[in-house]
């Protein structure tokens, strides 16, 4: 780190805490995501027969689940398998949502008028029986859920986009790009798209926030990844089961970890909103 960087993070730290607290929690997990390999105890998919339910303590700190698995190991190997779901999902929803939005905010019309509506009904319905359909139906893969939620989420990309677009596209630069004889796609991708982006960008923390949950939430009701693999929601789910016999450690702890990442990545994106949107920092004072 350069010596104009640190004192450049710690004045973004004194302007944000939310940020900067939501990004040491992210910098945590997606180390632990990164490490997983050479820091797991335990292979988190080896079965151990012989010491199924061990309580947290010794060799186990947060004990073994119903089939003898580290839930230490699990809860850090599950980093990775999070990361890698909200990742592409928001990549997936930038990918469809932002031309979306970008070319229906910039011709208008009918083609906007009925893209619109068509985005209003994808977000009215529930988003989760609607994901838990799909993933039902098309079967319970990584790349399935990943593009399930993407999709799902692009109306939400898109109609951030398409509020820039509608604010720029009779702006000076534009009217300029346009008279120089510009065609339409380089208007748009060039001219407009690098200043319509930035809400889009703010939003994609809080967008895998909400990836994390619902493919947890997928897994939980047994249609999102499965078991063994170390996937929080399927580790909840298991945990569950347990948690009447008195073995709460199966279902605690993956909980935990759940509910501190998508803190975390909330955190994260209402802090980029503040920075990035200045409107909407003054408007909270």
């Amino acid at each position: 780190m350069s010596a104009l960087a640190l004192p450049r993070l710690i004045g973004i730290s004194r302007r944000s805490p939310t940020l900067a607290i939501g990004f040491l929690i992210i910098l945590g997990f997606a180390l632990m995501a990164i490490f997983a390999r050479w820091i797991t105890p335990f292979n988190p998919i080896q079965a151990q027969p012989f010491n199924v339910l061990a309580a947290p303590g010794g060799a186990h700190p947060f004990g073994t689940d119903g089939n003898g698995m580290d839930v230490l190991s699990r809860v850090i190997a599950g980093a990775a398998w999070a990361f890698g779901i909200a990742i592409p999902a928001v990549i997936v929803g930038i990918a469809v949502g932002a031309p979306m939005g970008l070319y229906t905010g910039y011709r208008g019309g009918w083609f906007d008028e009925i893209a619109m509506r068509f985005f209003d009904a994808l977000r009215v319905f529930p988003s989760i029986i609607l994901a838990l359909a799909v993933v039902a139906a098309a079967g319970p893969s990584l790349f399935n859920v990943v593009l399930v939620i993407g999709l799902l989420d692009s109306p939400v990309f898109a109609r951030v986009v398409r509020a820039e677009v509608l604010a720029l596209r009779h702006s000076g630069f534009v009217e300029s790009a346009r008279a120089a004889g510009n065609p339409t796609w380089r208007i748009l991708f060039v001219h407009i798209l690098p200043n319509a982006i930035q809400g889009a960008m703010a939003q994609a923390a809080v967008r895998a926030a909400w990836a994390v949950r619902i493919s947890a939430t997928l897994a939980f009701l047994g249609v999102g990844i499965q078991p063994p693999t170390p996937e929080w929601g399927a580790m909840i789910r298991q945990g569950a089961e347990y948690l009447v016999t008195g073995q709460w450690w199966v279902g605690v702890f993956p909980g935990i970890a759940l509910i501190l990442m998508v803190l975390g990545l909330n955190m994260l994106g209402d802090g980029l909103q503040d920075l990035l949107d200045p409107r909407r920092k003054a408007a909270t004072r």
